[in-house]
């Protein structure tokens, strides 16, 4: 079947009833909104098959993450010779608990490769969630930012847009995008925290500041803590390899 994405997703398009809509993506995956539920879009493919399973999650009683673990290790088979590429796009990156469970469930399926997108950081000062995200990577998990390539990717997959609207995919500022890679590029590399998150109470906006230490910017590449916008260079400066 051959989708024509200027007319939306087509009545036959077998994964009508499993996308989500538009008000429920641009909530839930807005970098500057902390919704409480975090929402789960995922691809499956098995092998060389071009064939993709697509479908979506949200928090139940336990976190989304565990619950995809359950569902795919009790309706799937892993043949130990069939390769399985996942791909999750996730509202919020995960707990130590999920980080832990989704190690455990990669050890236990060593065919299975997984890339996370995430659209923010969940509780990134937290010391247990910073290491089971670095375990995560260094387990060889890829685990990035979501940007706009991943809002249209996500927009035309997953989103059940209205007719003609296949490219009105949420724009965010990037500036939400840049400061959440520079942290998760700290998470990785065992920095301690360079983003600070607040609330002003009285009007409840989140106030979003850098407070990097001279080991951020003696390990952190330039352009990276430039790409945020909000940091200038000092005067002297040092890179160690």
């Amino acid at each position: 079947m051959i989708i024509s994405w200027s007319t939306g997703p087509p009545a036959g398009d077998p994964t009508l009833r499993r996308r989500i809509e538009p008000l429920e993506f641009e909530f839930s995956f807005d970098p500057r909104n902390f919704c409480k539920e975090a929402y789960l879009l995922y691809e499956i493919q098995w092998g060389n098959s071009r064939d993709v399973w697509r479908h979506s999650g949200k928090n139940t009683t336990k976190h989304v993450e565990r619950n995809f673990i359950e569902k795919i290790a009790s309706e799937r088979h892993f043949h130990p010779s069939i390769s399985c590429s996942i791909f999750w796009y996730l509202s919020w990156s995960p707990c130590w608990e999920c980080s832990k469970a989704i190690r455990e469930f990669l050890n236990q399926h060593p065919n299975v490769t997984l890339v996370i997108y995430i659209a923010r950081l969940f509780q990134h000062t937290d010391p247990q969630n910073r290491q089971g995200l670095k375990d995560l990577f260094h387990s060889g998990v890829t685990i990035q930012v979501m940007r706009d390539p991943e809002y249209d990717y996500c927009w035309r997959n997953f989103v059940n847009y209205p007719q003609g609207k296949e490219a009105h995919w949420p724009r965010y500022p990037p500036l939400w995008m840049n400061l959440y890679a520079l942290e998760l590029y700290c998470i990785i590399s065992g920095l301690p925290p360079c983003l600070q998150i607040s609330r002003r109470y009285q009007n409840q906006l989140r106030v979003f500041r850098l407070i990097p230490q001279n080991c951020h910017y003696q390990m952190i590449p330039p352009c990276i803590l430039l790409a945020t916008g909000m940091i200038q260079l000092p005067v002297t400066w040092r890179w160690i390899e």
